[in-house]
């Protein structure tokens, strides 16, 4: 891998489209996955087809992204597209909560903020999940910890670290189509679909009051580099924490239908949480044994809404 953090971007995203094409032709769970989701989303598969290769872009920008020194700048270009909202929402010094669906060059988001606004607007903590493996668990966690962008471990301690940043005015950033553990969400409607989602993002906007925007970050052709597209969401948040979770989904999707040649269509978006069960009502879940939600006891937490009956 260190070798690679040297090579040029052209290079390994030229590497990385065949890369994406080998994983989905030889596994047949992953290609099943990515053209079910695809069609749930009424995504044409001419459109669909190109995720394929940028599954593999993905993959190969990894190295530069994590193993150049910590001061390093990053090495490729990143234009901003945007950026006056983040400016406006956090001169009010209430904090700023940046929500990014698994689409496009997420990893390079965070770097980007904070090598261009930590210092100027704000430092960034993003929420992870920790790796499974032990091995790449500390390159990993090394790797996202940068100048003025901290990581926050998803777990009680994350969810604490997380709103102290928001209370000092700073900023946040998670993805909230990834699907939590079993009592950290409620099904929502995400393509029409029900999906388990996570009530954080929620919660943080309604205990702290901080602003809320959504961003992706556009992969741009032949190694050119990238592009970050920063925009307002239409409605404010309701409180109610299904109706919250369904108007985060729509703001997503509406991210996701902008570009969908650039979206993890392979990504097991519906899903049962780990230690639940599709499909699963008001019965453990709703015991509130979650940490997340024990922290953030002032917001009114509702009960795990049983996913509508699938079509």
């Amino acid at each position: 891998m260190r070798l690679l953090a040297g090579w040029p971007l052209w290079l390994l995203h030229g590497l990385g489209a065949p890369l994406g094409w080998i994983v989905y032709l030889v596994s047949p769970s992953y290609r099943a996955r990515f053209r079910a989701n695809a069609a749930q989303a009424g995504v044409p598969w001419k459109q669909a087809r190109g995720a394929i290769a940028a599954a593999g872009r993905m993959v190969m920008e990894l190295p530069p992204l994590w193993l150049r020194p910590a001061a390093a700048p990053l090495p490729a270009a990143v234009q901003w597209e945007g950026a006056e909202h983040m400016q406006r929402a956090l001169a009010p010094g209430r904090g700023l909560l940046l929500l990014t669906p698994h689409m496009g060059a997420f990893e390079v988001s965070s770097q980007s903020y904070a090598e261009r606004y930590g210092e100027s607007l704000a430092p960034l903590t993003v929420l992870f999940r920790p790796a499974r493996k032990p091995w790449l668990r500390g390159l990993v966690d090394d790797a996202r910890r940068r100048p003025r962008l901290e990581t926050a471990p998803a777990s009680l301690t994350g969810v604490r670290q997380m709103i102290r940043a928001l209370r000092r005015g700073e900023a946040v950033g998670l993805l909230p189509d990834q699907v939590p553990p079993d009592g950290q969400g409620v099904w929502a409607p995400f393509f029409g679909r029900p999906a388990y989602t996570m009530t954080l993002a929620a919660r943080l906007v309604q205990q702290t009051g901080c602003a809320w925007l959504v961003l992706w970050t556009e992969r741009l052709p032949a190694g050119r580099g990238y592009r970050v597209r920063v925009s307002r969401p239409g409605e404010p948040l309701p409180v109610e924490p299904v109706a919250a979770a369904t108007a985060i989904n729509a703001a997503m999707e509406e991210l996701i239908r902008s570009c969908p040649q650039q979206y993890l269509w392979g990504y097991h978006r519906y899903k049962a949480p780990r230690g639940g069960a599709a499909g699963e009502g008001t019965g453990g879940a709703a015991a509130g044994s979650d940490a997340a939600s024990r922290s953030m006891r002032p917001v009114p937490a509702g009960s795990h809404a049983k996913p509508p009956a699938s079509r």
